[in-house]
């Protein structure tokens, strides 16, 4: 049987970096497999809230990432298959309607509590009669729809937490269809598992008990449910929840912010397991790498400035082969040696065109020492030049003026580069180039 997984967001919202992890550990599995697929599915019955937009933003996210699909569904086109399933269920005595409105829920939930109850569902809705039930109707109450849970145990052998055992009768039965006749995320996901012969099930693990419904609804159609995994979620850099800052957290936004695609599929592969978070050349390395077992059952902890850092450590181990097209397009004509002396210096990769600035000009230079600069212009060996210039300039301007250290190489790096800090001198030298330096250190802007 090949192997098939899905990602399954909700069009209601760009990706973030909490659901990107599923996201890509779905896609590492399946490409881990000689046969797997990944399928992309847009869970969008929510009508009112799901959007194109948001959905091709998806999938932007998702192909800028590396992650593409093999597949793609809409839920949104399959209500009638839905619709089917539940006259089905319905038919089989395991779907009860409920004319309980959300406030009467709340007071059953609290006075369960106050009695140092679970707060299950007492399945009241069940015992209706035909006449309770018309009586609703009458007042204007239309049902929503539980799945009968049997009261049995659910077990099963968890791909990252072990042996999972939940207790049916600890649950309520779950709801499938509000009121207003729309879609839970539940029963879909189920019947769409089943039609696109889903094996595995990879999701976070606040699904657990999902999972245990889930895997009923599955029996009562006569399915297998897949295998699951369920990983560890991400919380802040202090330990705190992450829910209310996911939005500025997107995907959209730290590509925005110039960060390195690979930067963040390296990053979210590895936070959470007992891999080293480090930046990898590439996401067939990611592939290789990837192993349930690694999983740690601790949360995850997502620290931004871990990100950006990594995104730096993998531009300075990058090679010029890799990014020479984007440079170009940035505008930046400098050939592998450019590359090489700025990429240590720069912690996004449109922070080159700094530099390539810096180099091709103008810029405006930094004169402290008029008399100092023009003494050391004059100085200035012929060209062509090479990385042994520098301390042979240097050399000679040192043995001039008297000027060492910091009172010797502040003011030329201020003169030739209008900057205090940057790449070492003795390689951006020559690709200034000698007029150039001469009219800086005159301090022309060139």
């Amino acid at each position: 049987m090949s192997i098939i997984v899905r990602f399954a967001p909700s069009p209601t919202g760009r990706l973030h970096i909490g659901n990107i992890r599923p996201a890509l550990m779905n896609w590492l599995f399946a490409k881990k497999m000689a046969d797997g697929k990944f399928m992309l599915r847009l869970d969008d019955t929510d009508q009112e809230r799901s959007t194109e937009e948001y959905a091709q933003g998806i999938r932007d996210d998702l192909t800028w990432l590396g992650l593409n699909w093999d597949i793609e569904a809409k839920q949104s086109t399959r209500f009638d298959r839905y619709d089917a399933v539940v006259e089905q269920l319905k038919s089989m005595g395991r779907l009860y309607a409920c004319y309980e409105t959300a406030d009467e829920l709340e007071r059953k939930r609290k006075r369960l509590l106050g009695r140092g109850k679970p707060p299950v569902y007492d399945r009241s809705g069940l015992n209706l009669s035909d006449s309770e039930k018309q009586a609703f109707e009458e007042q204007g109450r239309k049902p929503h729809w539980r799945f009968f849970l049997e009261d049995a145990q659910i077990s099963w052998q968890d791909l990252i937490r072990g042996e999972q055992k939940i207790d049916a009768s600890s649950i309520s039965d779950p709801i499938l269809i509000r009121a207003d006749g729309s879609y839970l995320y539940t029963l879909p996901s189920v019947i769409d598992d089943i039609d696109f012969n889903i094996t595995h099930v990879i999701r976070g693990e606040d699904h657990v008990t999902n999972s245990g419904a889930q895997i009923q609804i599955f029996y009562a159609l006569g399915a297998k449910a897949p295998d699951m995994a369920h990983h560890n979620l991400l919380v802040g850099a202090q330990g705190e929840a992450l829910s209310k800052r996911l939005g500025s957290l997107s995907i959209q936004s730290f590509r925005e912010e110039g960060l390195e695609a690979l930067a963040i599929a390296s990053h979210s592969a590895t936070i959470g397991t007992s891999h080293p978070i480090a930046p990898h050349k590439s996401i067939t390395e990611l592939v290789e790498l990837f192993d349930f077992s690694k999983v740690s059952r601790a949360p995850a902890r997502f620290d931004p400035d871990e990100l950006r850092a990594l995104n730096a450590k993998l531009l300075h181990e990058t090679e010029y082969s890799q990014v020479a097209e984007r440079l170009k397009g940035m505008g930046v004509q400098g050939e592998e040696d450019f590359w090489h002396l700025a990429k240590a210096n720069i912690n996004k990769l449109d922070e080159a065109k700094e530099w390539w600035q810096v180099i091709s000009g103008p810029m405006i230079p930094q004169i402290e020492n008029a008399d100092f600069c023009h003494q050391a212009a004059e100085m200035l060996p012929a060209e062509p030049w090479d990385e042994t210039t520098w301390k042979t300039w240097t050399q000679s301007v040192k043995e001039a003026t008297g000027a060492k250290g910091k009172a010797l190489f502040l003011p030329l790096r201020l003169a030739i580069t209008g900057l205090g800090h940057g790449p070492e001198l003795n390689k951006l030298l020559p690709l200034i180039g000698r007029d150039k330096v001469i009219a800086r250190l005159a301090g022309k802007e060139i």
